[in-house]
C-alpha cells in the first residue's frame, strides 16, 4: 500500500519545525533588543533635559527660579508629536513652576545629588516615561535643594521601536529565505540517489533478476546489496522451480504416455480378454499418476514461503494408530508385518493432523514398496517425537541428504516418484521439527525420526 506520506517530506518538517521556532525565538529578541535601544536612546535625551533644566535653575528674589531654554524640552520632541512636561519642585516638595505637576517618587529624597530616577507611570489617562533629577545650586551664597521632574509620552519610543525591528525583520526573513531554500536543495540532492534507485528498479525488466549496478551512497549501498540479496535468493527459487517443473513434467509425461500407448494397443485388439488385461494395467498406471499428481500439489504447497497454516493441538499417539490402521490393508496384502507404539498417555503437538497423517502414511509406503517386512510406528514422549522404523534395505548415509531432495530415488522402483521424503520434509519444516534419517535395529533398514520442538501441555 502506498502512503500519502514522504521521506522528503518528513525531512523537510522535521528540520523546518526547528528553523521555524529559531526564527521565533530571534524575531522575539529582535523586538527586546529594539525597545531596549529605543528605551536607552530616549532616556539618554531624558538625561539631557532635566540636566539642562537643572542647569537653569536659579535663587532669585529669595525663591527658585527658572528660565527655561527651549533646547531643553525641544530635544524631547520628535516627528511623532510627544507631549513632554516638567516641574520643579523645591527641598520641601512643593511646586515651583513647570507646565505640569508631575508625581514624584516617594524614596527620592534618599537619593544621592544629581543621580536620575527612570520610571513609567500612568497619568491622567496618559503613559509617560518620567525622569526625575535631585540636585542642589551650585552658587556660594546658596545651596538650596530642589528636584527636577521631566515627562514625555512614549509615541516617538514606539516608533523607534518599531523601525528599528523592520530592519531586523527583514535581516531575520532574508536569512530563513535563505536557510529554508538550502535545506530544500540540500534534501532534494541528499534523496537524488534515492531517486536513482527507484528509477533503476522501476524500469528493470520483471523477467530478469540481476544483480543492480548502481552507484550509490554508503547507506543506499546497504539496501542496494540486501536486493541483490533478495534477487540472488530468487534466481535459486526460480531455478528450483524450473527443475521441479522440468522432473514433475518428466514423471507425469511417463505414466500418461504409457496410458495412450495402452489404451491404442487395446483398441487393435479383439480379445475381450486382452482388453481386460490392458484396462487392469491403465487402472494401475492411472492410479500411480494420481498419486504422483496428489504427491506434486502437497509439495508445491509445502513450497510456498506465503503458506503459513494455523496450528493445533494434535496427539500424536491417537493420530499413530488411526493412520497404521488405514495402511494395515496394504501391508498385510504384500506380507508386511505393520505396527505401532505409543504410551498410554495423550501425547499432544501443534500441527495439522492431516499433514501428519500424509507424512506417516508416506514414510509406511515407502517401507513397503522398497522390501520391508517389518515396519514400526513409535510415538515417544518428553520431548514428543514420530519415527517410522522398518528393516528394508535402507539409504547408505552418504544418500541420505539427496534423498530429501525431489525426484530423487533409492532404486529403479517405476512405482516410485522419489517426493515421499520431500514432502515429509516439508511437513517437519511447517511444524518446527527436526527430521533426520538414521540407521535401523543391529544397522538395519531406516529409521525415519520427526522431533518435535515440545509439548504444548
Amino acid at each position: 500500500m502506498i502512503t500519502r506520506d514522504s521521506l522528503y517530506r518528513r525531512l523537510l518538517t522535521w528540520l523546518l519545525l526547528p528553523l521555524l521556532a529559531l526564527g521565533g525565538l530571534m524575531l522575539f529578541q529582535a523586538w527586546l533588543d529594539a525597545r531596549q535601544t529605543a528605551n536607552r536612546a530616549f532616556d539618554r535625551l531624558l538625561e539631557a533635559s532635566t540636566l539642562a533644566i537643572a542647569e537653569q535653575v536659579q535663587w532669585q528674589d529669595e525663591r527658585l527660579w527658572l528660565d527655561l531654554p527651549p533646547v531643553a524640552l525641544e530635544m524631547l520632541a520628535t516627528d511623532a508629536e510627544e507631549r513632554v512636561f516638567y516641574a520643579i519642585y523645591d527641598d520641601r516638595g512643593h511646586f515651583v513652576t513647570g507646565n505640569a505637576e508631575l508625581p514624584g517618587m516617594a524614596d527620592a529624597a534618599t537619593g544621592a545629588d544629581d543621580e536620575l530616577h527612570y520610571r513609567d507611570i500612568q497619568w491622567r489617562g496618559m503613559a509617560l516615561r518620567e525622569g526625575i533629577r535631585r540636585t542642589r545650586l551650585e552658587d556660594w551664597r546658596q545651596r538650596e535643594r530642589f528636584e527636577v521632574r521631566v515627562a514625555h509620552t512614549q509615541e516617538g519610543r514606539e516608533r523607534l521601536a518599531h523601525q528599528l525591528l523592520r530592519g531586523n525583520l527583514a535581516y531575520i526573513l532574508g536569512m530563513a529565505l535563505l536557510a529554508a531554500a538550502i535545506l530544500v536543495i540540500a534534501i532534494r540532492t541528499a534523496l537524488a540517489p534515492l531517486t536513482r534507485l527507484r528509477r533503476a528498479i522501476r524500469a528493470r525488466d520483471p523477467r530478469t533478476l540481476a544483480p543492480l549496478e548502481l552507484p550509490l551512497p554508503r547507506e543506499l549501498a546497504e539496501l542496494r546489496e540486501t536486493i541483490n540479496e533478495l534477487l540472488a535468493r530468487m534466481r535459486r527459487v526460480r531455478a528450483n522451480q524450473e527443475r521441479f517443473i522440468g522432473d514433475a513434467s518428466h514423471q507425469l509425461r511417463t505414466p500418461l504416455a504409457g496410458l495412450s500407448a495402452r489404451a491404442e494397443l487395446a483398441l487393435r485388439q479383439d480379445d475381450p480378454a486382452q482388453w481386460h488385461q490392458a484396462l487392469v494395467a491403465m487402472q494401475e498406471a492411472s492410479a500411480r499418476t494420481s498419486r504422483l499428481a496428489i504427491q506434486l500439489l502437497s509439495l508445491t504447497r509445502l513450497d510456498n514461503p506465503e503458506y503459513r497454516p494455523e496450528l493445533a493441538p494434535v496427539a500424536l499417539d491417537e493420530l499413530a494408530r488411526r493412520t497404521v490402521k488405514q495402511h494395515w490393508s496394504a501391508c498385510h496384502r504384500d506380507g508386511v508385518d505393520l505396527g505401532v507404539e505409543a504410551p498410554t498417555a495423550t501425547v499432544q503437538v501443534q500441527g495439522l493432523d492431516w499433514q501428519l497423517e500424509e507424512a506417516l502414511g508416506n514414510l509406511i509406503d515407502n517401507g513397503r514398496r522398497y522390501g520391508a517386512r517389518r515396519i514400526t510406528v513409535r510415538v515417544t514422549d518428553a520431548p514428543p517425537v514420530l519415527e517410522v522404523e522398518d528393516d528394508g534395505p535402507g539409504i547408505p548415509a552418504t544418500k541420505r541428504l539427496l534423498m530429501l531432495r525431489p525426484f530423487h530415488r533409492g532404486s529403479d522402483d517405476p512405482d516410485g516418484s522419489g517426493l515421499g521424503l520431500a514432502i515429509v520434509d516439508g511437513i517437519a519444516r511447517t511444524h518446527g521439527a527436526r527430521l533426520s534419517l538414521e540407521d535401523g535395529h543391529d544397522a538395519q533398514g531406516l529409521r525415519v525420526i520427526l522431533r518435535f520442538p515440545g509439548d504444548p501441555r
